[in-house]
């Protein structure tokens, strides 16, 4: 074989190995962080595996279970570094003449080669799922955490897909650890009451990670994918491994509906299309179904029992896309559905929705009122939302210059260059209506 040849191949099995490693780092992390029970020791094992790959695979050739292959390697030192703890335990027992009371270090006799089986796998995942996730965190920390954790994104990727500096993300990710180290959080899934708390953080870092994609919230990009396609991946996997769950369910159908509207969500040039002016033809009718069936699950999970949140929320999306065009949108069903959430989970942002939608199924009239409420109350000043969706129910109310004005103020307020660029395109529109009007007269 040439040089060239052997340079190829070894470069070949190299981007096999990285591709190995991402798709099943997060199994190693998890399994190994039970070993071990510190999550920043667990991430240098399975780093180990994939060092240990990387040597071994371009002279010995690829395995045939490259996955278990790694799930050996990093359990196997895993293993190697409890026994080491453990003789340090005893030599340190022994000087201390205290041997016979020193508490047992547990029993790291399993065999290190054996890989553990689906169920033990998915309940470790489940368990590093609800570590990353822990209240003590906050919101930020636990979604950089997540990311890195369970959707295997390197510290650039996840500094790019939040416009954040790699070093604070870095950083950031450091403080994680030792907060989770420092506060001796278990490395379990907690069980009655406090496992319904922490759900709710866990869905929600889920849910957080997916409206960063969808709406990215600063930037040049409308949208991120590849956040959506993260989010959309933890959702599956934990829909799997909390299958009595409803709100998990809920969450999954919920993602799956919103993501399937992705494509449509932009035009050619990047720029952001309104729903209403979406082609429906560009919707991914296999998201679609997915989220319906998702969407059937929790509602067979929940037996009858209020939906939560996500449920809702699902139900919601599942309106959107049962409609054929946005002229067929059930408005009031949606406004019924926005108001069973906000009774859920107050919220000015939920009544903002259920204002527009009373704004469709009623007339823009009895939306601008509810608008008008919210804005005198001044829980959403800042919130670029409230003034666009004022703009619009003024626009239908023919009152463009009024209209122009919101948006323009809209657009001062959002941070997303694109969604910017929009609302300033619909304040010209607005305020050439009204010229117009006023020449037609």
């Amino acid at each position: 074989m040439s040089a060239a040849r052997g340079e190829a191949a070894a470069e070949e099995v190299r981007r096999v190995v990285e591709t190995v490693f991402r798709m099943e780092s997060p199994r190693l992390i998890a399994a190994t962080a039970r070993l071990v029970r510190e999550i920043g020791t667990a991430e240098e094992l399975a780093q180990d595996a994939l060092v240990a790959a990387l040597e071994q695979w371009p002279r010995e050739g690829i395995p045939d279970r490259p996955g278990a292959w790694l799930m050996t390697a990093a359990r196997r030192r895993a293993v190697d570094l409890v026994r080491r703890r453990e003789r340090y335990a005893r030599k340190l027992a022994v000087l201390g003449r205290d041997l016979e009371t020193a508490p047992p270090a547990g029993d790291p006799a399993e065999d290190p080669a054996a890989v553990p089986d689906a169920e033990a796998i998915d309940d470790d995942l489940l368990r590093l799922l609800f570590v990353s996730c822990h209240p003590v965190l906050s919101p930020r920390s636990r979604i950089t955490l997540t990311l890195k954790l369970l959707g295997g994104l390197s510290t650039a990727e996840i500094a790019r897909a939040f416009l954040a500096a790699e070093s604070a993300v870095a950083q950031r990710l450091v403080r994680a650890k030792r907060t989770l180290a420092e506060r001796e959080v278990p490395f379990e899934v907690p069980v009655g009451e406090d496992r319904q708390a922490r759900l709710g953080s866990v869905l929600e870092v889920v849910y957080l990670i997916f409206n960063e994609g969808y709406a990215a919230t600063e930037g040049e990009d409308l949208v991120r994918p590849a956040l959506c396609e993260e989010a959309l991946r933890l959702a599956r996997v934990l829909a799997g491994l909390m299958p009595q769950e409803p709100e998990v369910h809920g969450l999954a159908a919920l993602l799956e509906l919103q993501a399937s509207r992705l494509a449509a969500r932009t035009g050619p040039d990047g720029h952001p299309v309104l729903l209403r002016d979406q082609n429906r033809a560009r919707w991914n009718r296999l998201l679609i179904a997915r989220g319906f069936t998702a969407l059937g699950r929790a509602e067979e999970a929940a037996r009858g029992a209020p939906h939560g949140p996500y449920v809702l929320q699902a139900a919601i999306a599942a309106s959107h896309a049962g409609a054929h065009r946005y002229e067929d949108t059930d408005w009031a069903r949606i406004a019924t559905l926005y108001g069973l959430l906000a009774r859920q989970t107050p919220s000015p942002v939920v009544e903002l929705n259920r204002a527009v939608a009373l704004g469709m199924a009623e007339g823009p009239e009895r939306g601008l009122a509810l608008v008008d409420a919210l804005t005198a109350q001044g829980a959403l000043d800042g919130y670029h939302l409230l003034p666009s969706a004022r703009g619009d129910l003024l626009a239908r109310l023919g009152r463009g210059t009024e209209a122009s004005a919101e948006f323009r103020r809209a657009a001062g307020l959002t941070r997303n260059a694109r969604e910017r660029a929009l609302l300033l395109r619909r304040a010209d529109e607005a305020a050439d209506s009204d010229s117009a009007s006023s020449e037609d007269k």
